[in-house]
């Protein structure tokens, strides 16, 4: 019915109002994690971008509002969270529903300067299911974290950057899991708070790549060694990073 409101899906607010996305009220939503990945990503106009498991469209569409003129690109193999990306998006986002490890040919014969992912963060053969299908789509690995790491590659151009975000823990499953012709490594450690060992990590690789391995200092994101209060506390980088779309240097 024309003006009428699905109570399925929430309409929020991201890089403070610049972003406006539909998501499902219950299940997968995105946060922030899907921010700090965007702001990793130093495009320029006109370059290509491909992100694996887009969802409903967070981390790419924080990308295109922060820098203008990309050629987006989403990959997503729930038809929900497809259908959701696509509203987002409109006419800045061209979304594929498809399986990863079954990439449509017409895709597979395109190569990206940028590819971004948030893949699923627990092995299920080692942890607990969630209950709800979409949240545990998400959150659940059913497709090997080692089948994103070399989709990602195989999609960038020359020169191009693959980035992700997951577990620490996870880290040496990535490293182990980039193809040869994957250098430039870095890796930037994130931590709840100062004194906390980091529960995440951003990683960015460069296709034909040939500086050395760089880990940086870990990006503490809130303030104070404990919550102590509703108000949000984060560090004013990380804050900028959420609120106003700056961009993530490292």
């Amino acid at each position: 019915m024309s003006g009428s409101v699905d109570p399925t899906v929430t309409k929020d607010a991201f890089l403070g109002g610049k972003v406006h996305l539909y998501q499902p009220r219950h299940g997968y939503r995105a946060g922030v994690d899907a921010v700090l990945l965007s702001a990793c990503v130093h495009a320029k106009n006109g370059q290509r971008v491909l992100e694996l498991g887009c969802g409903a469209g967070a981390a790419i569409l924080c990308l295109g509002a922060r820098i203008p003129g990309l050629r987006l690109t989403g990959v997503e193999r729930d038809p929900t969270y497809a259908a959701l990306a696509t509203r987002n998006g409109g006419n800045a986002l061209e979304v594929i529903e498809a399986d990863l490890s079954a990439l449509p040919f017409s895709l597979r014969q395109k190569q990206f300067d940028h590819v971004l992912a948030n893949p699923p963060y627990y092995d299920r053969e080692a942890s607990v299911s969630s209950g709800n299908a979409a949240r545990e789509a998400a959150h659940g690995a059913q497709t090997p974290l080692a089948i994103w790491v070399k989709t990602a590659a195989k999609r960038l151009a020359p020169k191009g950057y693959a980035h992700f975000i997951h577990l620490a823990e996870r880290l040496p499953d990535i490293l182990a899991a980039l193809p040869n012709g994957m250098g430039s490594v870095e890796v930037l450690p994130l931590a709840a708070r100062a004194g906390r060992a980091p529960d995440r990590i951003i990683l960015k690789a460069r296709k034909n790549g040939r500086a050395a391995f760089k880990l940086h200092a870990p990006l503490i994101l809130h303030q104070g060694d404990r919550h102590t209060h509703d108000a949000d506390s984060y560090v004013p980088l990380v804050k900028s990073i959420l609120r106003d779309g700056a961009a993530l240097q490292f």
